[in-house]
């Protein structure tokens, strides 16, 4: 008998084959494959006449065949199947590319259902490809439909009916996670209907009722899990950090923080005095000094005998902060070691051999930090920067090398107060909500293509003045939905290169080249050996360059708000007034609103909260940015009230219930979506 960790395989009707296929969706097991939700839905209930048909409009029309279909060989490879329907009220000629299968199924005198954009006149319309079911046999006309996001190899009446497989092999083993007190005080219906309405909807209001109770049950459990593992981290005490005169390191800096960086410092110095692990998120705006607070965290630490490490996504990054923190706080008589996957051997070995033995205090690397035979004699402060690069592992493997270190965690990705606060549950959320003094804001332009010759000469300007330029696409290769040079980081360089500025510098760095061509790249741009840099998103987290006075993103309308603000901090570092020219040819209205946005604000916060009303929570949520479970199917953008309903349900349940004794499958479903996230508080 299948339970809902079954391998989609061994369900009836898959097999192997498909189940390889589905394997590209992420949908591996049952479970998985009926919580792959529709991305949205057609409603395909109401049947036209042909005369009702309307230019550009999908619809679904009933039509006899009038005459036998014909096959015709347009070129190698494009065959075109032809066929007139009729009804008493016109002519619908359907045309469709490589079914020449359809030639022998398709009957003349009898009824099909077709199901597609109508184009030409009210006099005779037509449809190319369309779906197209037999009068009796529907499955995809008729009812609302499901559309579900693809990969190559499976279509939406594949993966329609594997899911109509996996619901009918769970239909009896289907457990409801929510309490049935829960489920009752909400009004919310039971689960096994809530899958079958959410994929095969018997009506709009059954929809509704079957998105809110599965949206619930996320939030629900969402909270659960986070409130959990906060009480687990309170649980656990450690001994607590001595006070220590903070003046020397303050005294040491060439500037003064502002008061957002000594209010972060002041909470985190708390935390590590309260006998608790510390587990604080510290985020700010591009450039508002988090580096600082982590420095000062630090020398707290170090003063109070105990080691301290922060752990970088690239070596660049690395190294950047190993330039910029150990010449301070070796003056203050702490011990900095750096250690990469570039490390020689030899040097490895004695950076190690320092740290085991305790005579270094703070350890600046990549990943190597957490490497085999990389040991610590009293690891008291785990500091990671940039968390959304990290996965949840990588964070954990760090805090297992000592015995519940503090930790710190550092993310330039500003994010809404109330989304920070659901989001990182499980963390104390610092927030640097001010800026340096004498930081010049960068000023940022929208246009259109037509003003790219304009741009050029703007950017040879900036050059000619000694500064340097990013310009960045949204995509390495031109095997792409939208093929066009510019979106193509090799070809756009190149281009630039022969045509636009051939007596400039003009180099290219992508996510695909080798992590030591990428950094052997950026760290040639950091010194001055190119004027332009042409790249992916990749410079998003990436090496200072005070010198860069522009960034110009190719094709913006692709990027989100928050990831355009992660790109435009890659200037304004230095003291030159700097531009940020955002091209887009795209004149859907809310795309240029939202264009419009970055030109009128440089709060970070602000933008992120515009992103979130616009985008919803997507760029926010996702297993890989935080190690919690992802949001399939709840919109924290829509679904604020729910979500507050949710909180109150699980408050409630664990007052009462505090270790979910009573409630055995809630308990065990937030055991499976929060294990490797609780992993990181070992």
């Amino acid at each position: 008998m299948a339970d809902l960790t079954t391998s989609v395989q061994f369900i009836k009707g898959i097999g192997p084959q498909k189940a390889k296929a589905l394997e590209k969706l992420g949908i591996l097991t049952l479970r998985d494959l009926i919580g792959y939700f529709p991305r949205r839905y057609e409603d395909r209930r109401e049947t036209r006449r042909i005369a009702q048909l309307q230019d550009g409009e999908s619809a679904c029309v009933a039509a006899m065949i009038a005459s036998p279909p014909t096959v015709s060989h347009i070129r190698k490879g494009m065959d075109l199947v032809k066929v007139r329907a009729v009804d008493e009220t016109g002519v619908l000629d359907v045309t469709f590319f490589n079914q020449t299968w359809l030639k022998n199924s398709l009957v003349q005198g009898e009824t099909y259902y077709f199901y597609g954009k109508a184009e030409g006149s009210s006099r005779r319309r037509q449809m190319a490809s369309p779906v197209v079911e037999a009068e009796g046999r529907q499955e995809r006309t008729g009812r609302i439909v499901p559309v579900y996001p693809l990969t190559a190899g499976v279509s939406q009446l594949v993966l329609s009916r594997a899911v109509r497989q996996g619901l009918d092999a769970c239909a009896d083993i289907l457990p409801d996670v929510l309490p049935d007190e829960v489920r009752q005080s909400h009004h919310l219906c039971r689960t096994e209907y809530a899958y079958e309405n959410i994929h095969f909807p018997e009506s709009e209001e059954a929809l509704d009722l079957a998105r809110r109770r599965l949206a619930f049950e996320e939030l629900f459990l969402f909270t659960v899990g986070l409130r959990r593992l906060r009480q687990r981290r309170e649980t656990v005490s450690v001994v607590p950090f001595q006070k220590v005169d903070m003046a020397p390191f303050y005294d040491a800096l060439p500037f003064t923080l502002t008061g957002a960086q000594r209010r972060c410092v002041e909470e985190a110095i708390t935390d590590m005095a309260s006998g608790a692990p510390m587990n604080r998120l510290c985020q700010g705006d591009v450039g508002s000094g988090k580096t600082m607070v982590a420095a000062a965290c630090v020398y707290f630490c170090v003063k109070n005998g105990r080691q301290a490490a922060l752990m970088a996504p690239t070596e660049i990054l690395a190294r950047q902060h190993f330039t910029g923190l150990s010449p301070l706080l070796e003056k203050l008589g702490i011990r900095c070691v750096l250690l990469t996957g570039s490390t020689p051997a030899r040097e490895k070995k004695a950076v190690t051999a320092r740290l085991a033995a305790g005579e270094a205090d703070f350890a600046i690397g990549t990943h190597a930090l957490i490497s085999q035979g990389v040991d610590y004699q009293n690891l008291g402060l785990v500091v990671t920067d940039e968390q959304h690069r990290f996965g949840v592992g990588q964070r954990a493997a760090l805090a297992a090398k000592g015995s519940h270190p503090h930790t710190l965690v550092m993310s330039a990705t500003p994010i809404p107060r109330t989304l920070a606060l659901i989001l990182y549950g499980d963390l104390d959320v610092s927030i640097i909500d001010q800026l340096p003094p004498g930081r010049k804001p960068v000023e940022t332009f929208a246009v259109s293509g037509g003003y790219r010759q304009r741009v050029y000469a703007f950017l040879r300007k900036l050059v000619g003045e000694g500064r340097q330029i990013y310009v960045v696409c949204p995509m390495v290769s031109e095997n792409d939905d939208l093929p066009d040079e510019r979106k193509a980081v090799t070809e756009y360089a190149q281009t630039l290169q022969r045509e636009v500025f051939p007596d400039l510098r003009v180099s290219f760095v992508h996510g695909k080249m080798k992590a030591k061509e990428k950094d052997a790249v950026m760290t040639a741009f950091a010194a001055g050996e190119a004027d332009i840099l042409v790249s992916t998103t990749v410079i998003e987290v990436g090496v200072d360059v005070p010198n860069a006075a522009a960034i110009v993103v190719e094709n913006a309308e692709r990027f989100g708000l928050s990831q355009l603000h992660q790109l435009r901090g890659r200037v304004g570092r230095g003291s030159h007034q700097s531009y940020c020219i955002l091209i887009s040819d795209n004149r859907n209205e809310e795309t240029r609103a939202r264009l419009k946005v970055m030109t009128k604000t440089t709060d970070g916060f602000r933008i992120a909260e515009e992103d979130l009303r616009l985008r919803g929570p997507g760029d926010f949520f996702g297993v890989r940015q935080h190690g919690l479970p992802g949001l399939k199917i709840a919109d924290l953008g829509c679904d604020t009230q729910l979500l507050r309903e949710a909180q109150e349900a699980a408050d409630a349940l664990l007052e009462r219930d505090p270790d979910l004794a009573g409630c055995p499958a809630t308990a065990g479903r937030v055991t499976e979506l929060f294990t490797q996230a609780a992993d990181t508080l070992n």
